[in-house]
């Protein structure tokens, strides 16, 4: 059995992924980088200080799902924490999409217009790839003395404060949004499920962070955003079914 306690976290090798990971690798737990291409996971893993592996994991294919639960029991036997971080805004990345603004790409995502292609993708990665990672990686946490997820959600999935006409992020509600209320619908649910089990699940908001989901027009630095997923990623006990932003302060769902 490992000594260190292992964390998994989803889309690792950048943005708030990789911030986590460095923060978690700090504090002595053995980490595990998720990401797409391996390549690009090996690259961020040899950048952390500390016990840190790349691990191939594209949370859309249940192929890699299973091939990286498998091998994290093959080499250490159980999991602590997953982190289920990978997200996408749209189906196509800013970089394949050249002279659409901030604003223009928000208002394609409301749920007026948007294609139900792009609405399927997002929620395929959002909400169906952080269940199914869940769901592979369950045995695993079953394993450990103090389980914990981690999902990584958004403020602008707050249906409460959407409702809220005074709301700043009102107008910004659309596919990504929907995906992220549907994300804190299921954390609820696995927090309900899995209480007993004494397997935490808890979902907080990064805040409006600068990173590629937003092509770098939010207004916090991944360190900023990282700070509450890491807290409950080292936390051992504590509530679950929480739902809380950057600072620790809770979110109405």
């Amino acid at each position: 059995m490992h000594d260190n306690q292992i964390a998994l976290i989803t889309g690792a090798n950048k943005g708030i992924g990789l911030t986590i990971a460095k923060n978690l690798a700090e504090h002595g737990l053995t980490v595990l980088v998720g990401s797409r291409d391996l390549a690009n996971g090996e690259t961020a893993a040899q950048g952390i200080d500390g016990d840190a592996h790349a691990i191939q994991l594209d949370v859309t294919d249940q192929a890699s799902i299973t091939a990286a639960a498998d091998r994290v029991r093959d080499e250490f036997g159980r999991l602590d924490v997953l982190v289920n971080n990978a997200g996408i805004s749209h189906a196509t990345p800013w970089e394949e999409m050249p002279g659409n603004t901030f604003e223009e790409r928000a208002q394609s995502g409301q749920l007026s217009k948007v294609s139900l292609d792009e609405l399927r993708e997002i929620f395929d990665t959002n909400v169906f790839g952080a269940l199914a990672v869940t769901h592979a990686a369950l045995p695993l946490l079953r394993e450990s003395p103090s389980p914990r997820v981690v999902m990584v959600s958004s403020g602008v999935g707050s249906l409460a404060n959407a409702s809220q006409p005074g709301n700043r992020y009102r107008a910004m509600f659309g596919a990504y949004s929907a995906s992220k209320a549907a994300m804190n619908a299921i954390t609820v649910g696995l927090a309900i499920s899995l209480e007993s089990e004494g397997i935490r699940v808890n979902a907080i908001s990064p805040g409006f962070v600068a990173t590629d989901l937003n092509n770098h027009r939010g207004v916090l630095p991944v360190e900023e955003g990282g700070k509450d997923a890491i807290r409950l990623a080292l936390q051992e006990g504590g509530p679950t079914g929480t739902f809380t932003d950057q600072d620790g302060e809770t979110i109405p769902w």
